[in-house]
């Protein structure tokens, strides 16, 4: 079982702004990053000079991860730079647990702050039965959600 138990943390936003890449590189400059294990990814329509239209693609990682990050960004991107900020978060302690379903296990996130708890099944698990089972994700996630409130 995965637990996240601080409740802050410090993450670094490693910025560019794209006015010249296709979305195929997008995507792939996407994966890449998340693969390697960025926090999060993503992309925000913007304006540039002479009314160009761009992308800004944000990547969210550990701090101590800014120079890896960064190359990987001026790699598999067009641009020949990047900015970068360092920013505090609050967090909701995190652990997994599994629910047997009429689909099969189903892992489900908890997260918790004070005596706010939230769960949530997880996608993959979710869209894998329903493939298996041949039923909608809907489906899925509703089963998982009664078993969650029963």
């Amino acid at each position: 079982m995965q637990t996240v138990s601080s409740d802050q943390d410090s993450v670094l936003l490693i910025e560019a702004n794209l006015d010249d890449e296709d979305g195929e590189s997008l995507g792939f400059a996407m994966d890449l990053l998340l693969e390697a294990g960025a926090f999060d990814v993503f992309f925000t329509p913007i304006f540039m000079k002479k009314n160009r239209p761009a992308i800004k693609l944000s990547v969210l990682c550990a701090p101590a991860e800014r120079d890896r990050f960064a190359s990987m960004l001026m790699k598999h991107t067009s641009t020949i730079g990047v900015r970068y900020q360092r920013m505090q978060r609050v967090i909701m302690k995190r652990h997994f647990k599994t629910v047997e379903t009429r689909f099969g296990p189903i892992r489900v996130k908890v997260a918790s702050h004070g005596d706010l708890v939230k769960q949530m099944a997880e996608y993959n698990d979710c869209a894998k039965a329903a493939r298996e089972y041949g039923t909608s994700l809907e489906t899925v996630k509703q089963e998982v959600d009664r078993l969650l409130n029963s």
